[in-house]
């Protein structure tokens, strides 16, 4: 009797032996980012994948990592497209079936999704507070009798201060390149620190007025 395929391929995968403790661990990093980017709005299968290829010594093929993270490869393969067409993800060569590698240098696709995303919410919600404290200032100059001016124009303008001082913050946050060589980290993440300082340091100015 001829062995069944799918059978042995359901047995295979039974006895696959289970990971060592360090790839136990890391596959707990990667669920982990791929939770944060979830909360962002993005796919968590995408910051799984390239955590996994990012943190491996040597490119990985597609089946790996869908047997690493027990997933189907259909799902890696959606992923990984997606990946490479933002640019976090590369095919060590041209073959059919080559394995991948994480591209380090994320900043670029950070960088456009802060200025997409986040640049212009604040960005409208600049414009709101601008409105806002025109119209205030209008009603504060010709009062309507008997209707006492409900709104604090003072506290509007500290929000379009913390506002435009987010935008500023954020702008310097995109041009912050990281480093492309790890040895250099240590002073990237100096002058990031230096940034939230100066953030602190400014909103509690504005705060404190």
């Amino acid at each position: 009797m001829k062995n069944n395929p799918a059978h042995q391929s359901h047995g295979e995968h039974a006895h696959r032996p289970a990971p060592d403790p360090l790839t136990r661990a890391v596959l707990q990093v990667a669920h982990a980012a791929g939770a944060f980017i979830e909360y962002w709005g993005f796919k968590a299968i995408h910051g799984r994948i390239w955590t996994l290829l990012a943190l491996h010594k040597e490119p990985l093929p597609q089946s790996e990592i869908a047997d690493l993270l027990g997933v189907s490869r259909s799902l890696v393969s959606t992923a990984i497209a997606e990946l490479t067409e933002y640019g976090l993800v590369r095919a060590v060569d041209e073959h059919r079936n080559a394995p991948y590698e994480a591209v380090i240098d994320i900043w670029p696709t950070i960088a456009d999704v802060l200025r997409s995303r986040e640049w212009m919410l604040l960005e409208g919600a600049r414009v709101a507070l601008e409105a806002a404290i025109e119209e205030a200032e209008i009603a504060a100059t010709a009062p309507v009798p008997g209707e006492p001016l409900r709104w604090d124009v003072d506290r509007l303008r500290m929000l379009l201060s913390l506002t435009e001082m987010a935008q500023g913050f954020l702008k310097m946050v995109i041009a912050l390149r990281m480093p492309r060589a790890p040895d250099n980290l240590g002073g990237w993440l100096g002058r990031a620190q230096s940034l939230v300082a100066r953030l602190r340091g400014g909103v509690g100015a504005v705060v404190a007025r």
